[in-house]
């Protein structure tokens, strides 16, 4: 499999003559677009989120990181395998086929945190794992690349954009830390934070969405199977990270953590490494790609949230029923018994009120009723 992409010393992207396709044009737009906001979001939704991560419990998954090793095996092993097979399957073109595994080569992407916040997942272990997986990108990007490209004998050199992971990790780990600060020193101010920033989050998730259809609008003529891979590769992300995770034995609340995880990929990360790496002509064939999966991503995570919190209403209307007709058996069940506690006392008090010795019948009536046999005479 070769990509019809010149040497690095014969490229026409490395002459400054060059003049951008129309296309492109929109694309740098739209890169300025996601750049500004995708931070700005990162920045204030990392903050509000780590309002709710314990650090007690934040330490118990780094002494014992059994769910983030499942995670980052999700991560850098299904993601980018099952990119190779999407590739090889559908017989894509060698620019297209590289699209789709450097987005399965990337790590998980911060949407991931919002969304596991709003479906009560474990939100400890999901900033580790977005954490953990954007440090482990510095080696594992090229050792996958590497990998499952050494068959193709490509021609371009592919640039790793060590410099946005790096970025990527302090717009990541800075908020978080003062989030986790604010929420050990006021805890009570923190979930308020919580809560306005997964509100403004979720506006910020659609605000991307928008600007990526409004200004990608003539992007969308990419071929149909490129679509369709953009649109079933991440929810293949996210039923084999749920069914991976359950054969590990994690918790339910950790199997939704890493499933969403898994199929949430960092789209900036890899737009980024796609311009350092091949020629405008290149791009503009390309980038449909990693916009088309940022979409079905936000889509499929939104359906996701929807069909947990219908299902969560639907048990908690179910388990308050229960709790209704509980109430009401026990109040009948102690309406019977004062019932027969006063019939009770009266038979008592009748029994009391009639003078002499007690009759030898009744007498031996009583003790054969608690056992005795002796006679009463």
């Amino acid at each position: 499999m070769r990509a019809n992409c010149s040497s690095s010393s014969a490229c026409p992207a490395n002459s400054s003559e060059e003049e951008l396709p129309v296309g492109l044009e929109v694309h740098g737009n739209l890169e300025l677009v996601f750049t500004v906001v995708s931070t700005v979001m990162m920045g204030l939704l990392m903050f509000s989120l780590g309002c709710s991560v314990e650090i007690r419990k934040l330490w118990s998954h780094i002494r014992r990181p059994w769910g983030i090793a499942v995670g980052l095996l999700c991560q850098f092993g299904l993601m980018p395998f099952t990119a190779y097979l999407l590739a090889i399957s559908f017989s894509l073109k060698p620019v297209q086929a590289i699209a789709v595994l450097i987005m399965g080569c990337c790590p998980g992407g911060t949407i991931s945190n919002i969304f596991t916040f709003w479906v009560d997942g474990d939100m400890d272990l999901s900033i580790s794992m977005t954490t953990c997986s954007t440090v482990a990108a510095l080696g594992m990007m090229p050792l996958c690349i590497y990998l499952y490209t050494w068959s193709w004998s490509l021609q371009q050199n592919l640039t790793i954009p060590f410099q946005n992971i790096g970025i990527t990790l302090v717009c990541l780990t800075v908020p978080v830390a003062f989030g986790v600060y604010v929420n050990y020193r006021w805890p009570k101010q923190s979930k308020i934070i919580l809560k306005i920033g997964a509100v403004v989050g979720g506006l910020l998730l659609l605000v991307v969405a928008v600007a990526g259809v409004v200004l990608a609008k003539g992007s969308w003529n990419s071929d149909i199977t490129l679509l369709t891979i953009s649109f079933i590769f991440p929810l293949i992300g996210h039923v084999t990270g749920f069914l991976l995770a359950l054969f590990t034995h994690q918790s339910w609340q950790r199997c939704r953590t890493i499933s969403l995880e898994t199929g949430a990929q960092n789209i900036q990360m890899c737009i980024t490494m796609l311009q350092l790496s091949f020629t405008a002509e290149h791009l503009v064939k390309m980038l449909s790609f990693p916009l088309a999966y940022g979409l079905f991503q936000l889509i499929h995570g939104f359906l996701i949230v929807a069909a947990y919190q219908t299902y969560k209403r639907r048990s908690k209307n179910k388990h308050g029923k229960k709790n209704s007709d509980c109430i009401e058996v026990s109040h009948t069940r102690n309406s019977t018994s004062s019932k027969e506690t006063n019939a009770f006392l009266e038979v008592n008090e009748e029994g009391a009120v009639t003078p002499g010795p007690p009759d030898p019948v009744d007498c031996h009536r009583a003790l054969e009723s608690i056992g005795h046999v002796t006679s009463c005479e």
